[in-house]
């Protein structure tokens, strides 16, 4: 399972307004990420925006929120792979993660840290520190917060099944 593995989306800007970006107020910041390359024409178009502060659509995903999104999707994936290696049985996994952003002065910015807040449900009640002290393995298993640069935190809560 050892390689290099290539991956392909396409992005679309549809805020033409009429005048291009002939103004900075003028274009909207709207856009579509698509499936490209090998990936299935049958999954659904994303709607994009950037963030309301810089004259987005508050109702389309901003890419802000999409990279919280893949840090938690990352790590939820490799930490249902580390629980099933381990034993453990998770019965649900719910996440909410948040992220600061620092703008600088001269353009530009950077996410300066990223704290992921699963809530695990496990299956058996004396597995709970096991599963708990599982996220380190997860965190380090994750190719998304391998490929970033500012410090993904993690604040989990493990529960046992009712």
């Amino acid at each position: 399972m050892n390689g290099v593995h290539d991956y392909a989306v396409r992005v679309e800007w549809t805020g033409n307004r009429g005048t291009g970006t002939n103004h900075y107020k003028a274009y909207g910041r709207d856009h579509l990420i698509s499936p490209a390359g090998r990936a299935s024409a049958a999954k659904p178009s994303i709607s994009g925006s950037s963030d309301p502060t810089f004259h987005g659509d508050n109702d389309r995903w901003n890419p802000e929120e999409l990279l919280l999104a893949a840090l938690s999707q990352c790590h939820l994936l490799s930490y249902l792979h580390v629980a099933a290696r381990n034993g453990v049985t998770v019965t649900a996994y719910t996440d909410a993660p948040v992220g600061t952003m620092e703008q600088l002065t001269g353009g530009g910015g950077h996410f300066t840290t990223v704290t992921l807040r699963p809530r695990v449900t496990i299956a058996d009640p004396a597995q709970v520190d096991l599963a708990q002290s599982l996220h380190a393995e997860a965190a380090r298993e994750c190719f998304i917060a391998a490929s970033v640069n500012f410090p993904v935190g993690h604040e989990p809560e493990t529960l046992p099944a009712p």
